[in-house]
């Protein structure tokens, strides 16, 4: 049975993928769309049943993802993106929890590595600092930074509690968004970087993701944040590299490439490329849901996701992210000089997927963290 989200997601597709050209050429997702989506429940998956979450399973969310994502990247990496940060609501205390992630319309984001600097003072944290990739703040509802707690000094130095690398939420207006979004690819998703100075964070706005325990215990609290991130990008890389083989497939049946008599469909090459790009960008996906079906299995009779459940999920979620943007690229190739203007999907879907696989929960280097893991070495697995 379909999940009301997804069958959601895919009654909106068309609308999305329309708009496609104006959501990169703003930059940012066009605000009535935001509130589109919002009403699916899209921006908030991982919310738990007690504080209204829609109760998706993790396949679950990641096609919803993955089929927002086809119809416009810059779109499904937004909702990826809102949906990993509110699985954080587990870990926040009340009533910052409900404060935040409870309302049916809110939507969380930001930056997790400590950018900032958080000084203690009475009630709280006093926050300062920059932040880049703050993809989607420009439609969220609260706003984590990461930081270091620092003393008078200016030099780390944790509160007598321990806090030492918090997450904080902050509100959108207290902060100042820098416009610094001109890239390759996801143009649409708004990552501009975002400044506080002197924001004032009250007591357990927080979260502290290596030391603290989750305040509810759940199946998101139980899955790895950092394994649920790196799976969102995947799907949405996957359902971009998706929108490409479908692109080529609809330019291929139409286009005689130059001097030729034949349909670039009828040409031996493309067949073989096409079939290729869908059984490799298929074996990924296959891989990736697999992961995470096992993990999320163990999650629901009680079980927090075990070293070697995150180690298969970042694998094989890289390698679905890796897989894609090849795929994408391939297509791009394929499609001959159809493809080199602004105006043929199949150059977006290149841009995108090749943005997305620069992600540091997805990049090549990933791989060596759960190749050595696999070889038996000591590993550093805390953001695993």
């Amino acid at each position: 049975m379909t999940h009301a989200v997804l069958a959601s997601a895919r009654h909106l597709g068309p609308q999305v993928r329309a708009r496609s050209a104006e959501i990169e050429a703003l930059g940012t997702l066009p605000l009535d769309l935001v509130d589109a989506i919002r009403l699916t429940g899209a921006f908030r998956l991982c919310v738990p049943d007690d504080l209204g979450g829609p109760g998706v399973t993790v396949t679950e969310s990641l096609k919803v993802f993955e089929e927002f994502a086809y119809h416009d990247g810059s779109v499904g990496w937004c909702v990826a993106i809102g949906s990993t940060t509110s699985v954080l609501a587990s870990y926040l205390p009340d009533p910052h929890a409900a404060d935040l992630f409870g309302d049916s319309g809110a939507i969380g984001g930001g930056f997790v590595v400590p950018r900032g600097r958080a000084v203690p003072v009475d009630g709280g944290l006093l926050v300062s600092g920059r932040w880049q990739w703050g993809s989607g703040v420009k439609h969220c509802t609260t706003i984590g930074g990461g930081c270091l707690v620092v003393g008078a000094d200016g030099r780390p130095k944790p509160r007598p509690d321990g806090l030492s690398v918090p997450f904080v939420f902050m509100d959108p207006g207290d902060l100042e968004l820098l416009d610094t979004w001109d890239v390759a690819g996801l143009a649409g998703t708004g990552s501009v970087d975002f400044e506080a100075r002197d924001v004032y964070v009250p007591e357990g706005r927080w979260v502290q993701l290596d030391a603290m325990a989750p305040v509810r215990d759940n199946v998101w609290s139980r899955f790895s944040f950092y394994g649920l991130l790196a799976s969102g990008v995947g799907a949405v890389a996957v359902g971009i590299a998706r929108r490409s083989i479908d692109e080529l497939v609809k330019l291929a049946r139409a286009k005689k490439p130059q001097g030729s008599t034949r349909t670039l469909a009828e040409r031996a090459a493309t067949q073989a490329e096409v079939a290729k790009a869908e059984a490799r960008l298929a074996a990924a996906w296959t891989l990736l849901v697999d992961a995470v079906d096992d993990t999320f299995g163990d999650a629901l009779v009680g079980r927090s996701s075990t070293v070697d459940q995150r180690r298969h999920i970042r694998m094989a979620a890289t390698h679905a992210t890796q897989t894609a943007a090849d795929v994408a690229a391939l297509m791009f190739r394929t499609a001959g000089g159809a493809a080199v203007y602004r105006t043929s999907p199949i150059q977006r879907c290149l841009r995108d997927t090749a943005v997305a696989a620069q992600h540091a929960m997805v990049a090549p280097r990933t791989l060596e963290t759960v190749g050595r893991m696999r070889l038996g070495l000591e590993t550093e697995t805390s953001t695993l």
